[in-house]
């Protein structure tokens, strides 16, 4: 299998409120440790259950960068995006007032090269590495189980 590759451009998002994009993207933030690839998972701020770093669209920033932006203010990763959309997943968004939102998350490969200790969301959230085959025990979403399985790092350049 192999990915095509294409420059994103930067999201113009003038037209918008936030509160009407049901878009996101996500991070699947992983390492290659012993030979064996591991994801880390974060909790949930209400429900507490794991999930991956995600967030909605910037003004002026590709989908890719949005993703390593929400890895690192949710789960402390500096690292490397990949501008590969890896798959596709939906879940409900609980809102605090009004509406539950349903919302699709692209989902974009960042290859994490640290962890700080000091992030926006330390305090928040836990996170923790899992192999893929746990990671896919770990979240609820069928489809985000499926990104998990089939993601090979050994695709990605770079």
């Amino acid at each position: 299998m192999s990915l095509i590759r294409l420059k994103q451009a930067p999201l113009q998002m003038s037209d918008f409120r936030k509160r009407d994009v049901r878009s996101q993207f996500g991070a699947l933030c992983y390492r290659v440790h012993k030979d064996e690839t591991q994801v880390l998972l974060i909790t949930s701020r209400q429900s507490r259950r794991w999930i991956i770093p995600k967030g909605w669209p910037l003004e002026g920033v590709t989908p890719a960068e949005t993703a390593a932006t929400e890895a690192f203010e949710e789960a402390g990763v500096e690292g490397k995006a990949f501008n590969v959309c890896l798959g596709l997943y939906s879940y409900t968004k609980i809102m605090e007032e009004g509406d539950n939102l349903p919302c699709v998350v692209s989902v974009f490969p960042v290859r994490v090269k640290a962890l700080r200790d000091k992030y926006p969301e330390a305090s928040e959230r836990k996170r923790k590495w899992f192999s893929t085959k746990k990671a896919m025990a770990q979240v609820r979403e069928p489809e985000l189980r499926k990104i998990i399985k089939h993601f090979n790092p050994a695709l990605l350049q770079g």
